[in-house]
């Protein structure tokens, strides 16, 4: 809870630190950067870096947490947070990363305002900032130790059992533990981090769905090739991946994480996915084929055309499997070529989809806020619509 002194404070700053949040964050990540560039060897992403993501993820998360605290004051944001903490976990974060970065967001926060920068502001955003991180470190160490998880060594070798190429640009990775020892157990919907080494020695890392059921002795992700375009780097894991990684190699692998799983209800479940936020849904729809579920689902995804549809031949697959499901796809161009195919842009208020449905969401940001919004308009209750994201959480602030 924030002290009643310090939420007036807050309270009365908040539009002035807000507006400046995005160069504040610019002047923290560049300072802490140069001091401390082991941090950018598989922590920071350089491409989020690059285009600001990574900067506009951390202003949005700090201004909609001191927002949350002032609105509602005897409950922390906990949806937003374990969505981060998620993140955390499957970096290694560690507690004394927080000092590191208070130090030099704090720095930054001075250096922007300056004199307004009193005492008391100084002293009420700090509590802001360590009633967030202290949330965060909890979680995270729950986490570890749910996932019996060492933070300060969270990394695993896996062996590359098979390649598969799924579509013109995107691979699935079957992987087995290198140590040969049992795979971590983890829940339909999650997801794991993969490190690589580039050319220039420096570490990077991507999270990426588990396509495959949580169950398997083997863990299959299947990644898309991430091109360069104006402004915007290739994707450095993605193209690492893609280029150079071969059945027989091995990939560093974390244990699953990730909040957005299968939960266990009985209700009608709607999977609605766009491009290649596809492979948590076939992940889950794996488990539920293996469980033998009898639960009513049905699956609904976009993308360009049926070539550049991942995972479609398993998705038809398991849809048939289960007792009651169906699967309805849209194509931007040549829908003829899938039969039972829709032309266009998916529309799931089309479908009247039932008032109690549990809905998961993966896709580009626009995409799922178009599809959240007519499926709110559709009478879908905000709470039974859970979306994922990879990369910086441009939507927290929004939620």
């Amino acid at each position: 809870m924030l002290s009643p002194e310090s939420a007036a404070v807050v309270r009365a700053t908040l539009p002035v630190v807000g507006n400046a949040l995005d160069e504040i964050t610019a002047r923290f990540y560049g300072t802490m950067f140069d001091e401390h560039p082991e941090l950018l060897d598989g922590l920071f992403n350089r491409g989020n870096q690059a285009t600001g993501e990574q900067r506009r993820a951390l202003a949005g998360s700090i201004a909609a947490f001191a927002q949350a605290l002032l609105v509602h004051p005897d409950a922390r944001p906990d949806a937003m947070l374990s969505r981060i903490a998620h993140k955390h976990a499957a970096l290694g974060i560690t507690e004394d990363q927080y000092t590191i970065v208070h130090k030099y967001l704090f720095g930054a926060i001075a250096d922007v305002l300056g004199d307004a920068v009193t005492p008391e502001v100084a002293a009420a955003w700090d509590e802001v900032y360590w009633l967030m991180a202290g949330a965060l470190i909890a979680m995270e160490a729950r986490l570890y130790d749910q996932a019996r998880v060492d933070p300060r060594d969270p990394w695993r070798r896996w062996s590359v059992v098979e390649r598969r190429e799924e579509t013109a640009d995107v691979a699935s990775f079957l992987l087995r533990p290198a140590d040969g020892e049992p795979v971590p157990p983890a829940r339909a919907g999650q997801y794991v981090s993969v490190r690589v080494r580039l050319s220039d020695g420096i570490h990077q890392t991507r999270q990426y769905s588990l396509s495959n059921a949580p169950g398997e002795n083997l863990r299959r992700i299947t990644v898309k090739r991430v091109p360069g375009g104006e402004g915007t780097p290739e994707g450095a894991v993605s193209n690492r991946l893609h280029g150079t990684v071969r059945a027989g190699e091995e990939l560093v692998l974390s244990a699953p994480f990730g909040d957005v799983v299968l939960d266990d209800a009985d209700t009608p479940l709607l999977l609605v996915s766009a491009g290649i936020g596809c492979t948590p849904m076939v992940g889950m729809l794996e488990h539920l084929a293996a469980e033998g579920s009898a639960r009513p689902v049905r699956v609904l995804h976009a993308d360009r055309s049926p070539a550049d549809h991942a995972l479609r031949s398993d998705t038809r697959r398991l849809v048939g499997e289960l007792t009651d499901a169906e699967a309805h796809f849209w194509y931007e161009r040549d829908a003829d070529e899938e039969p039972g195919a829709r032309s266009g842009l998916m529309d799931p208020a089309a479908l009247a989809p039932p008032a109690d449905a549990h809905v998961y969401l993966c896709g580009s940001l626009p995409f799922m806020r178009a599809v959240r919004a007519r499926l709110l308009d559709a009478g879908v209750a905000a709470r039974n619509i859970r979306y994922e994201v990879f990369g910086p959480d441009l939507w927290l602030a929004h939620e």
